[in-house]
């Protein structure tokens, strides 16, 4: 009875399976989610959606299928008998509730005059004291005040599943958007590998207890040190020149990786990498750093991640003397092989679009030589990134 949603979500690109089918089902069938949208939107996303940067893509496909499904609420009202409803009413009705109905003339008389208000209004009413609107001292309304009166709609301040897919707050999370801090990330939590390190300052509940049952009940606390993301960074950024335009996509890289990563060291290069970088763009022509230097200092466990767009000169990658900043006496092509040889893991992060990488020689030629591991600035890039990396 669902299949015509199931194949929303997959045109949507939510990778969906028979078995989330299988398991939304079943559990209708055991009424976790009966007669309400609300329980059914969030139900049906639990079993649907794996990853939560499809949660977006989900909502699109929620509305787009059910969009209008709630009007069937009025439908199955009108199809109720009047004395029933007036009977159901008045059931909910305290003795004061009554009395102020009566005072009005009783409920037939509360019920004509507001056909008749709703027969002469012609448009939308906020405030007042007269017609059926919002926020009014009208017997007739939604969020207003009037002790004998008739709330019209659904009551104020809801959070209806149409109000949460329309929302769409998870729209930051979806990996075809523009990247933020946040989205980084997540991405870069892929590539953990978590290890104890330090000084044993963290309570370890387990050991605590079977210790302390092993020792006839006397407490005997144990402490192990604070889990750590033991990966190692080495982060270099392209800056200057037409890398210019991307300087805010680069500074949310940077900012989520310092958070992430504790064992992290940033340099900075221009074009492509030579002899030297430098830490401090500042002073980038006379405090360097030697490439040597780094590969003797960091060890062959680090990660590598270039950040640029790899456009520029075929002539500044193949030649000495290619730098636009000084002369080198050795091609930056020998210096990116040294360093694919000694780090095992080196990627290239292009925040150019990927599908604009073949119009320019220079990022075809500096793929090749990372063999491939050329990712796009995009959340989807990152993750493929990050994923090599943790191998």
């Amino acid at each position: 009875m669902l299949i015509n949603f199931f194949q929303g979500l997959r045109d949507a690109g939510v990778p969906v399976t028979t078995k989330e089918l299988l398991d939304l089902l079943e559990g209708l069938q055991q009424r976790v989610a009966f007669a309400d949208m609300d329980d059914f939107y969030y139900f049906s996303r639990a079993c649907m959606v794996k990853d939560e940067k499809y949660f977006d893509r989900f909502d699109r496909a929620f509305g787009l299928h059910f969009q209008g499904l709630e009007a069937l609420d009025d439908i199955i009202e009108a199809l109720i008998p009047d004395d029933w409803l007036r009977s159901e009413f008045m059931k909910n009705l305290s003795e004061e509730d009554k009395a102020k109905i009566e005072s009005l003339g009783g409920l037939e008389k509360l019920i004509e005059e507001f056909k008749k208000r709703l027969e002469e209004q012609k448009e939308r009413h906020e405030g007042g004291n007269k017609w059926i609107g919002t926020g009014g001292t009208s017997p007739f309304g939604q969020e207003g005040y009037h002790p004998e009166g008739i709330r019209v709609g659904p009551k104020g301040k809801n959070q209806k599943a149409v109000k949460v897919w329309e929302k769409r707050d998870f729209a930051n999370l979806d990996d075809s958007v523009e990247l933020g801090t946040r989205n980084i990330k997540i991405a870069l939590r892929r590539l953990r590998k978590f290890a104890r390190t330090g000084a044993a300052d963290e309570l370890d509940l387990d050991d605590t207890i079977s210790s302390t049952a092993r020792n006839a009940g006397l407490l005997d606390i144990k402490m192990v040190p604070e889990r750590h993301n033991a990966v190692k960074v080495l982060l270099f950024f392209d800056v200057g020149g037409s890398m210019d335009p991307h300087i805010k996509i680069c500074e949310e890289l940077f900012s989520a990786a310092r958070t992430e990563f504790k064992h992290m060291e940033l340099f900075y290069f221009h074009n492509f990498v030579y002899e030297s970088v430098w830490k401090n763009n500042i002073r980038r022509h006379n405090d360097r750093t030697q490439m040597l230097d780094i590969m003797h200092k960091y060890s062959h466990d680090y990660k590598i991640v270039f950040v640029g767009d790899a456009s520029m000169s075929p002539y500044e990658i193949v030649q000495p003397g290619g730098s636009v900043e000084h002369w080198n006496e050795e091609a930056g092509e020998i210096w990116m092989r040294r360093l694919t040889h000694t780090y095992d893991k080196v990627i290239w992060l292009n925040p150019v679009p990927e599908d604009e990488w073949e119009y320019t020689q220079s990022v075809s030629m500096t793929r090749q030589l990372l063999e491939g591991h050329m990712y796009p600035l995009s959340l989807r890039g990152l993750e493929e990134g990050m994923s090599y990396l943790s191998r």
